[in-house]
């Protein structure tokens, strides 16, 4: 590796397309991928990513996969810039950069996207509402466990769930919260009621009205519990932090009904791993479709993997990998982004994306 180029570590890129990206700064820049994710929070793992990235002077990162705690960037002295796709990065500690001078640059990924055979792609800002739609209706229309069955040589041996007149109780009310409400109604003539912490009727009803609908589409439940109690099929939607770690536990989870769905393209620690588990695994609601996790990715000889879903009186579980915004337009025009960042900053201009 050449000595006088700048060495770029690109971590986390799952699908192989990031490299590429990077071609055109060659004569500057010598790349190396690390596809394979290392958690600083377990201490022999965040001395083997230390090592990793020693020599390099510049990280890529996709949004909340490896973290950057002040731990790992501190012992980094050849770092000197911070890619990171996405305009926030909650896994990278902005503070601990910005005391060092560090930048950090974000990346809309908004446009078109070359995909991995060169065809131009465009970009949607919908991904993870398309995906939390998918789960939806895979989970409560049984696709997948029929797919096993038909493929085992079975037939019919179970009912899909209809959603037309249940209730869709969204958990969070952002606009992703309130895309899918939107959906709920439009497409599925679904009743809507939801929560959050600060949600008024007030501002349920803005969004209705900005979406075209009448005041009262959009129920706000007078409580946590209430919308818990409500809701046949729950949809998860809200902003991990300290106070929102665990929203749902026990106590919670046990105030569902036994026929409702749950989903969770969040945030895997808004819900209380175990107690979810304990509820899935003793069949107290229908089933749950989850696509986030307390640690990604998904471990090997996790239960979620191993236990007999659907069977013996256990719930319908469906599983996906965190793809709710691994959408193909999406991810290529993230790292083509990234990649006209780097140059930008290599010219010392200003790059507009800049996150710290």
């Amino acid at each position: 590796m050449s000595q006088s180029k700048l060495r770029l570590a690109i971590l986390d890129d799952y699908q192989g397309i990031a490299v590429s990206k990077f071609h055109h700064l060659a004569s500057r820049v010598d790349v190396a991928s690390f596809p394979d994710t290392l958690h600083p929070e377990v201490p022999e793992e965040r001395e083997s990513l230390i090592q990793r990235l020693l020599p390099f002077d510049v990280i890529s990162t996709m949004r909340e996969r490896t973290a950057l705690p002040a731990d790992v960037t501190n012992a980094l002295p050849n770092l000197k810039l911070v890619l990171t796709t996405g305009m926030k990065n909650s896994a990278i500690d902005m503070a601990a950069l910005s005391q060092r001078g560090i930048p950090v640059l974000g990346a809309k990924g908004i446009g078109l996207g070359l995909s991995t055979s060169g065809v131009p792609t465009p970009t949607s800002l919908d991904s993870t509402l398309q995906h939390t739609w998918a789960l939806i209706l895979g989970l409560a229309r049984g696709v997948a466990s029929n797919d096993a069955r038909m493929k085992q040589g079975g037939w019919e041996g179970s009912f899909a769930t209809g959603l037309t007149g249940k209730t869709l109780g969204l958990l969070g009310f952002g606009k992703l919260g309130a895309d899918t409400a939107k959906v709920g109604v439009l497409a599925f003539g679904m009743n809507v009621v939801a929560w959050s912490s600060n949600l008024t009727q007030q501002q349920a009803d803005e969004k209705a009205r900005g979406f075209g609908l009448p005041e009262g589409t959009f129920r706000v439940a007078a409580s946590k519990e209430d919308l818990l109690r409500s809701a046949d099929v729950l949809s998860i939607h809200y902003v991990l932090s300290d106070r929102s770690r665990n929203i749902l536990g026990a106590p919670e989870l046990a105030l569902m009904k036994p026929s409702a769905l749950l989903v969770n393209t969040s945030r895997g620690p808004l819900v209380n791993e175990k107690s979810l588990l304990s509820t899935l695994e003793q069949g107290k609601i229908r089933g749950a479709a989850i696509d986030v996790y307390d640690f990604e990715p998904l471990p090997k000889d996790s239960r979620w993997r191993s236990v007999p879903w659907g069977k013996d009186g256990r719930s319908e579980v469906l599983l996906s990998p965190h793809m709710g915004y691994v959408e193909e337009g999406v991810m290529n025009r993230w790292y083509e982004d990234s990649a006209a960042n780097l140059g930008l900053w290599l010219e010392g201009k200003e790059v507009p994306t800049k996150l710290s």
